[in-house]
């Protein structure tokens, strides 16, 4: 049932809600329990005034929301987007507290963003950006307290303006303040991969237990960004996959017989778009309801909806993007059969390769890329084994994800005392 909550009124945050409302029912919570578990613990939001290129002043939005620290400090990407507004802060911070509950990590959920279109402005425009977006939050991060990393159109170059800056701030040189920096500064190996492998990891494992051999089997992915732009190389180098479709936001490509990769990474490049790059171009509709083996939404929320769930013919759908699938189009995805896995686990492996990285500045230690794979397919496939475990079916695994990542929130602040 589609909640009447005005609070839902955004896909993304009626996504989020809906599925934590679900394990909530499942653990026979109270009202007052679930009101505590859903509000954030911080809300920062700041202006960020920079002089341009042309000598006038700009005002940029920037926010931060830490939802839960019961576990451990706050844990959560920046992400620098024209979209970006306090409500999905909250739905994605919130995101990261399940997420980093269901993989176990020994953080809480937080998350961040600027409202920029990074399209339109030079790079020294953006550095100054970011320094001073990272000038603002130094009073409220730190490696013990909320730890930022890259999100959406962020990255390692970014995230070392931002310590960067909090350094000078603060006086204080502290690596592990931020997760996702250059190798140079003290990011890990691995990381800027992590997602992606993150999504083999677990993509190898569940058609293992559902008898889908992966050498030839077909993918398709919507979504050709850092994501599902690495991930299609990994699936057909690793795992012999035919990737014959991918798209972005302006459409799509499909070969039955596998892309070319390198003429859509081409394309993509020059072009700015893979539509119809190495194929026959495609809507991202069409691309949903191919006939494949495997889907993998990589793009965008609420992609998945009542209206299109039947046409979906893929014998599994991993979730790399945050919140592709709408709460009832889970239940048309589960009746066919369709093996969902959630992107709390789906999407984890960026998150893990972060803890990754904490531990290393911590510790003083460098892994090498071999011990990080390592580590990370322990650590996925063991979350893999308890999510399965509490749904026994392989069919609704979301709302085994939930259920378990909820409790061990709701543990955690028992035992603490709230």
């Amino acid at each position: 049932m589609a909640s009447t909550d005005p609070s839902d009124s955004n896909p993304f945050t009626r996504i989020v809600n809906e599925n934590f409302r679900r394990a909530a029912d499942d653990l026979d919570m109270d009202d007052a329990w679930r009101g505590f578990l859903l509000a954030p613990e911080r809300r920062f939001e700041v202006k960020v005034p920079i002089v341009d290129d042309a000598g006038e002043l700009r005002c940029f939005r920037g926010y931060r929301i830490v939802h839960n620290t019961a576990r451990g400090p706050g844990k959560g990407g920046l992400r620098f987007a024209p979209v970006v507004d306090g409500e999905e802060v909250l739905a994605l911070a919130t995101t990261m507290t399940w997420k980093c509950a269901v993989l176990d990590l020994p953080f809480g959920g937080a998350k961040g963003g600027m409202r920029i279109d990074t399209r339109d402005v030079s790079q020294r425009e953006l550095q100054l950006v970011s320094r001073a977006f990272g000038r603002e939050l130094a009073p409220i991060i730190g490696p013990d307290r909320d730890i930022p990393a890259p999100d959406m159109y962020t990255n390692p170059q970014i995230m070392a303006w931002i310590s960067d800056a909090y350094a000078r701030r603060t006086g204080d040189v502290i690596p592990g303040v931020i997760t996702g920096k250059p190798v140079e500064l003290g990011g890990s190996k691995g990381r800027d991969t992590a997602t992606a492998t993150g999504v083999v990891i677990l993509l190898r494992e569940v058609a293992r237990r559902k008898q889908l051999d992966l050498e030839g089997a077909t993918v398709a992915i919507q979504g050709f960004g850092n994501a599902g732009r690495i991930l299609s190389g990994l699936l057909a180098h690793e795992c012999g996959a035919k990737v014959v479709a991918v798209s972005d936001s302006q459409g799509g490509t499909y070969d039955a017989s596998g892309l070319d990769l390198d003429t859509v990474r081409t394309a993509k490049d020059d072009e700015g778009t893979v539509h119809g790059a190495g194929g026959d171009a495609l809507t991202n509709e069409e691309l949903l309801a191919l006939d494949v083996d495997v889907l993998v939404p990589a793009a965008t929320e609420a992609v998945l909806t009542a209206d299109n769930a039947a046409d979906v013919k893929a014998r599994i759908l991993l979730e790399a993007a945050n919140g592709p699938t709408l709460p009832e189009a889970d239940e048309i995805l589960a009746d066919a059969g369709i093996t969902v896995v959630p992107d709390i686990l789906a999407s984890g492996g960026g998150v893990t390769v972060s803890w990754f990285e904490w531990i290393q500045n911590r510790s003083g230690d460098r892994w090498t890329e071999k011990q990080v794979r390592d580590r990370l397919e322990k650590r996925m496939r063991s979350a893999l084994d308890e999510v399965w475990h509490g749904d026994s079916g392989g069919h609704a695994l979301r709302r085994s994800a939930y259920r378990l990542a909820v409790s061990r929130v709701w543990e955690a602040e028992k035992l603490r005392g709230a």
